[in-house]
């Protein structure tokens, strides 16, 4: 399809023809992504265009991190193209999310699963707290902060606030690293035995500390869990 128009594509080859005849995992993801795009750009037909935005970004994860402003650089692309690829994305991951009401969690990898896709697209830190009831179904998910991260910051009454509110059994809390690196810090340590200590007073333990990071990246681990390592 170099160089065509879409309406020049054999009906048979067109991307919204195969999505219909076929259904959507028939078709690449540069046809996918030509479908929100609609049309191409100068010269370029609508999939060249989403293979360049592939090319561009180096994947999909990339290109649903990026920003807008990110997105229309891309010559072809512009703000309108751009909000529409975004919207996707996002209720791709509204979906995964919303068939989880009540979701129990009995592992780091349930954690993982449910939070992961959201926060390995932030390109900041960003701390979320996870409240459980005593059958361990959550409750609510609530964000803390987000930004650069820093423990003098982030006071245990912050952290614990949701779970009195929700009159909650315990909490995971959960954080990124954007570097994709999951390794805890110093601070991440100190800052999970004050919760810990914290936890204990007030009779909501601290269930786990989740520190998320980027599998995709080369030997990326997908996170690190405090429990998991025996240190919760």
């Amino acid at each position: 399809m170099a160089g065509l128009k879409i309406q020049e594509v054999p009906l048979g080859d067109r991307p919204r023809e195969r999505l219909r005849d076929r259904g959507a995992r028939a078709l690449r993801s540069a046809e996918l992504l030509a479908i929100l795009l609609r049309t191409g750009g100068v010269g370029v037909s609508a999939v060249e265009l989403g293979e360049e935005l592939i090319r561009h970004f180096g994947g999909l994860e990339s290109i649903s991190r990026a920003t807008v402003a990110g997105l229309s650089r891309v010559r072809g692309v512009g703000e309108t193209k751009a909000i529409q690829i975004l919207a996707a994305f996002e209720l791709g991951i509204r979906l995964q999310q919303d068939s989880t009401r009540r979701l129990v969690l009995h592992s780091s990898q349930e954690v993982w699963n449910w939070l992961g896709a959201e926060m390995r697209q932030l390109d900041q830190e960003c701390v979320k707290v996870m409240v459980l009831n005593v059958r361990r179904e959550l409750l609510v998910v609530e964000e803390i902060t987000r930004g650069i991260l820093n423990e003098s910051l982030i006071h245990p009454r912050e952290i614990f606030r949701p779970a009195l509110f929700h009159q909650g059994y315990g909490i995971i809390l959960v954080h990124n690293h954007p570097s994709g690196d999951p390794t805890p810090s110093a601070s991440d340590h100190r800052m999970t035995q004050q919760l810990m200590e914290a936890g204990k007073l007030m009779d909501i333990p601290l269930l786990d500390h989740l520190i998320l990071g980027n599998p995709s990246a080369e030997g990326g681990r997908a996170y690190f869990s405090f429990h998991d390592a025996g240190l919760i």
